[in-house]
Parts: structure tokens; sequence; C-alpha cells
């Protein structure tokens, strides 16, 4: 116990210099510091900030923590990877930055735990769970956190397909060029496809061709749907009435989202008589119950 008292300490301690170095007050930077930047070959260093800083951890923490946390995934069973998770929900960290987050609130779970254990004093099995199990439910939370949020963007693209692919062979049908097409649908629009398509417009500009972009964004999304609508968009240079072809794409789209829309419907409808059929078996069962053990009362005094 005096161990996990001093390792939770330690962590404490730690992770209080960490937050303190960030204080102004705290870390001030001496005059060199400050006059460094305006001195010969000083552009671009930055001020402040000592030995032990939050961004100084980070560095030194983040190719271990992206390690370990890659490994730890792939045992959990996650195999996509985290990059792509994070460019899809569009997230301003990188997956360095997303894995030391991570650490750090395991660390926080493994001083909660160690903590816990030291207060209540359980058997050492139960103390062994609390310090390990801390630290590996912060990590499965944060996990989750982001798969949970990577679903939830995979679902709003496919709800949007069909009205992304209708305006886009309306406006092929138009006589607008795939470009023109994906230019006015990403400037006028407001959802999921809107936003993602502004980053498809960026890449056009960058120098990659409609079709080229397209694919990297359905690689990124990893929506069926979607991949089936680039595929039929490839056809821009080949296909002579693309208009028709996005259409019954379109469509087909449409009774997918429209066939899982009746499969939830009638799921919600049966998971209604689960709770009723439970009201009901258990008094029914409650009436059976007792003339028959009083029968059985009756038959064994005789």
């Amino acid at each position: 116990m005096s161990r996990l008292l001093v390792g939770s300490c330690a962590l404490l301690f730690v992770g209080a210099t960490l937050l303190l170095s960030e204080l102004r007050w705290v870390d001030r930077p001496s005059l060199v510091q400050r006059l460094r930047p305006y001195g010969p070959g000083g552009a671009g260093r930055p001020v402040g900030g000592g030995v032990l800083s939050v961004a100084s951890f980070a560095e030194v923490v983040a190719p271990l923590a992206r390690d370990l946390g890659e490994r730890f995934a792939r045992i959990l069973g996650v195999s996509e990877d985290l990059g792509l998770r994070l460019h899809r929900i569009h997230s301003p960290m990188d997956a360095s930055a997303f894995r030391v987050r991570q650490l750090g609130w395991s660390a926080m779970g493994l001083g909660a735990g160690a903590l816990l254990a030291v207060a209540t004093r359980p058997p050492l099995a139960a103390a062994l769970l609390f310090v390990v199990g801390g630290p590996v439910l912060a990590f499965l939370v944060v996990e989750q956190q982001l798969a949970r949020a990577s679903e939830r963007r995979q679902r709003r693209i496919f709800l949007e397909l069909p009205v992304l692919s209708e305006q886009l062979g309306m406006l092929m049908g138009a006589g607008y060029s795939l470009g023109a097409a994906l230019n006015r649908i990403a400037a006028r629009g407001s959802g999921a496809c809107a936003e993602d398509l502004a980053g498809v417009c960026g890449r056009i500009r960058q120098g990659l061709t409609e079709v080229e972009a397209l694919r990297e964004w359905a690689m990124v999304a990893d929506v069926d749907a979607l991949a089936r609508l680039v595929a039929v968009l490839a056809l821009n240079r080949q296909a002579g009435d693309l208009s028709r072809l996005v259409a019954d794409e379109a469509r087909a789209i449409r009774r997918e989202v429209q066939r899982e829309l009746i499969e939830q419907i009638e799921r919600r409808a049966q998971q209604v008589w689960i709770p009723v059929t439970v009201a009901t078996l258990v008094p029914g069962a409650i009436l059976i119950a007792v003339p028959f053990l009083e029968a059985l009362r009756l038959f064994s005094s005789t």
C-alpha cells in the first residue's frame, strides 16, 4: 500500500507541475528568453516554456504514447487507422496529440485507482483491479468517444447522400460540369457532405482531378453508398448522359435509406413488446404458482 501511495503522489506531483507550468506567474520567462527571438538566429523560437512544460512533455511522450496506444488498440480489436478516423470527423488533433491526450487520461485513471485502493484498503485482488482497471477504463472511454463520433459522421453522410446525388444529377443535367457542381453544393450546403465537399474542392485546387479528390473522400468516409456514387461519377469523361446515371444511383441510395429506416422502425416496434410481455408474464406466473403450491401442500399433508 505504501508503494501505491508513493506512486500516486508522484503522479499528482508531475500533473500539478505540468498544470502550473502553463501559468505565466509560475513559469515567468527570464530576460534572456524574452530577448532570444529578436537576436541573430533566434527567429521562431518560443518564448517561455521551461524544461518541464506541457509542450516539451508532449514532444517527448508523443512517440511512446502513439506506439503504446496503437498496440493496445489492436489488442482490443480496433484495426482502423487513427489518423483516418480523426480526418473523417475533421478533428484539429493529429494521431500523436490524440494518443498523448489518451495517455494523460489513462494516467489520471491510474492515479484515481491507486488513491481508491489506498483509501479503501481492499483485498489484494481488488486493489490490483482498481490500479489496472482505472487506466484501461480511461483508455477505452476516450477510444469509444472517437468511435462514436466516427460512426455518427458516417451515418450523417449516408443519410445526406440521396439529396447530394439528386442535386448533382440536376446540376449536371442543367449543363454544369462536375467540378462546378461540386463547388456549388459545397458553397451553398450546410451538412456533413457539404463540409466534406469543401475539402474535396480544396484538394482539386491543389492539383488533383475531380475523380481523384472524390475517391480520396470516399476512402476517408468509408461509406459503401458513397463509394458507389463516386464510381458512377468517375465516368464523367466517358459517359455522355452522366446525369441520368447519377439520378439512378440517387434513387438506389434513397431506397437503401428507406429499407434501413423500415428495419429500424420494425425493430423498435418489436422492442415495445418486451416490457409488455414481462409485465404480463410476471402476474400470470404468480397467479399460477399460488394454487400450485397450495395443491402441493394439500397432497403432502395427506
